[in-house]
């Protein structure tokens, strides 16, 4: 995206101008969240893999958008996404 611009190729006398302009490829994602199982007072980690790196994520639980906090913590490599919930209990399913 960041090449979009106008280009020129000059001879001297003369010029010729063109525009470029780059369409983002949609994110997908490589590889989904799968279903976990945990026990009480352990911790967990979900993961996904998406098709570009750098790509923010946002995290929910049902509806509730996911902060970052003592519970949840967020990390991404690359095209790896990464939800660690902390002290799991039965109110987190």
């Amino acid at each position: 995206k960041s090449d979009s611009d106008t280009y020129s190729c000059d001879i001297g006398d003369a010029q010729s101008r063109a525009k470029l302009v780059v369409q983002e490829a949609p994110v997908l994602f490589k590889r989904e969240l799968q279903n976990e199982e945990a026990k009480e007072g352990k911790q967990i980690k979900l993961t996904c893999e998406l098709s570009k790196p750098g790509t923010p994520v946002k995290w929910m639980k049902g509806d509730t958008v996911l902060y970052a906090s003592e519970k949840y913590e967020f990390k991404q490599h690359g095209t790896v996404a990464e939800l660690i919930i902390q002290d799991v209990q039965s109110v987190d399913a």
